[in-house]
């Protein structure tokens, strides 16, 4: 039965319960997501209320009026199978129209996405642990950076398949996230954030040209937490992502898959060297 099942925008104390509830699925989010997210598109977290109690999330997050992202598709376990999903899936649907929808959906959920009209474009691994950092490499310059600037967003479009730039402005300015751009004889090279999770820290986005400035930004970002164990979520398909996270010495932990409502965007996924969020892309 769902006749006292309500469906609504949620507010920030409800986005807080939803990180929450990725932390306890293993989903590791960092400790400001939530913020940050919601600067985006606040209408596009949405709650499934049970007798006024929360019991579903899903956000379908409209960057634009081309793409959308969903996240935080959760339903409390002990509410899983009743229809309650389903009927809030829906309604984010509704809310994303007929954009190019992506997700990062887990493994188990893959063919009930396909159902809905997604298709795998690849597959995320999540590598963890200990890493130890390469050396500094020649002809690189390293600055730490607070907002971004033109370069910036013009080289985040290139690995993202619109522009993002209120969420860059709080993903780059929230307190606890450090943000290091890249330069190679004066020209911009890429650019990384790290942030404090459950547990350890993530570094993404790292977007890169070449595997040198991967590592080198990530030696930035590392310096600066001070973290013993971090992540770094990696597209499949970059073979000099795959290799830089072995080579800092991290192992697969997690893995999703990515997958579009309508054709899969023209991004260079060669520069991906860390996604941005499994939730938000």
């Amino acid at each position: 039965m769902i006749d006292n099942y309500a469906i609504r925008p949620m507010t920030a104390a409800d986005i807080d319960d939803a990180v929450s509830w990725a932390a306890a699925e293993g989903w590791n989010p960092g400790d400001r997501d939530a913020q940050c997210f919601a600067s985006i598109d606040p209408a596009g977290f949405i709650g499934g209320f049970l007798d006024g109690r929360m019991i579903a999330s899903i956000s379908v997050v409209n960057y634009d009026a081309a793409f959308s992202f969903l996240g935080f598709y959760i339903v409390r376990p002990e509410y899983r199978g009743k229809g309650y999903g389903y009927r809030l899936w829906q309604e984010g649907m509704v809310h994303a129209g007929d954009r190019l929808v992506g997700l990062d959906g887990v493994v188990a959920e893959q063919e009930n996405y396909k159902r809905s009209g997604f298709e795998l474009a690849y597959r995320n691994i999540r590598y963890g642990g200990t890493p130890t950092l390469p050396a500094a490499h020649p002809g690189l310059e390293i600055r730490a950076v607070t907002a971004p600037d033109d370069a910036l967003k013009a080289f985040d479009r290139t690995a993202f398949p619109v522009a993002r730039t209120a969420f860059l402005d709080a993903w780059l300015g929230t307190r606890g996230h450090a943000a290091f751009a890249a330069y190679r004889d004066g020209e911009f090279a890429g650019y990384a954030v790290v942030r404090p999770c459950v547990n350890g820290v993530k570094i993404g986005p790292l977007f890169a040209l070449d595997s040198d400035v991967a590592g080198a930004l990530t030696v930035a970002a590392v310096g600066a937490v001070g973290a013993n164990e971090i992540f770094l979520d990696v597209p499949e398909p970059n073979a000099k992502a795959v290799a830089l996270a072995e080579g800092l010495g991290l192992s697969p932990v997690f893995e999703t898959a990515r997958m579009y409502r309508g054709p899969a965007p023209d991004i260079d996924l060669s520069r991906i060297f860390g996604v941005t969020s499994f939730e938000l892309g």
